[in-house]
């Protein structure tokens, strides 16, 4: 698990992924901004939790309430969005460690965006509801990491899946690999909420999953030998 992602920060020394960085700074500062604008508006102009005193609460501390909730929903949204430009990361991590690999699948445009779209939903709408965790401060972290690490793990991972088989194929390996799949998505969660850090993390997770990707074929593999 550690040796990819070591292998994922690598591969920032890559020509080909720079671009890449590039655009997740470029989006990671416009993605906050525009989150910062939008919860402060809500948080004036809507009651977003049905419990009164904590509806007030919000209210009265203003700024620093609209700081920790664009926090909390700044990594989903900065994974969906920069997602978009990710399959360059993956080609650029093949070409270099898995030269023998057959080309990608030809991925619809519309499958990509779809699933991009449906993720990010899910993730938004998650991270708004666990929000009422924060009433219970020790807990907060366990919930938001663990949450966030199971849909970002199944999003890198059906990123990096989905150029090589269909999305039914693909369901079917994250069913029976699931437990490394959810670590690693949930140390690519912590990473993301790290300052300055976060802004190269969809490209190193992205990079770190296909070495996760490339080992679960490896065991696949090995596992149908022996059972043959």
């Amino acid at each position: 698990m550690l040796t990819a992602f070591v292998k994922g920060f690598r591969q920032l020394a890559d020509p080909r992924v720079r671009k890449i960085i590039w655009i997740s700074a470029g989006l990671a500062i416009a993605v906050f901004i525009a989150l910062w604008g939008v919860v402060g508006f809500l948080l004036t102009q809507t009651a977003i939790f049905t419990i009164g005193w904590l509806d007030t609460a919000v209210d009265v501390l203003g700024g620093l309430a609209t700081l920790v909730i664009t926090w909390v929903l700044f990594p989903a949204v900065l994974s969906g969005v920069v997602g978009l430009f990710l399959d360059q990361v993956v080609a650029a991590v093949e070409a270099r460690h898995y030269p023998s690999w057959p080309p990608p699948r030809q991925q619809p445009i519309r499958e990509v965006i779809a699933a991009t779209l449906r993720l990010l939903a899910v993730l938004i709408v998650l991270n708004i509801a666990i929000l009422v965790f924060l009433v219970i401060p020790p807990v907060f972290p366990f919930v938001f990491y663990a949450v966030n690490g199971y849909l970002l793990g199944r999003e890198y991972f059906e990123t990096v899946a989905l150029r090589r088989v269909d999305f039914a194929t693909a369901r079917a390996i994250w069913r029976r690999h699931r437990l490394p799949l959810v670590t690693a998505g949930i140390l690519i969660a912590i990473l993301l909420t790290i300052p300055v850090l976060n802004v190269v993390v969809p490209v190193v997770g992205t990079a770190a999953m296909v070495h996760l990707w490339a080992r679960l074929q490896t065991t696949s593999l090995t596992q149908s030998r022996s059972s043959g």
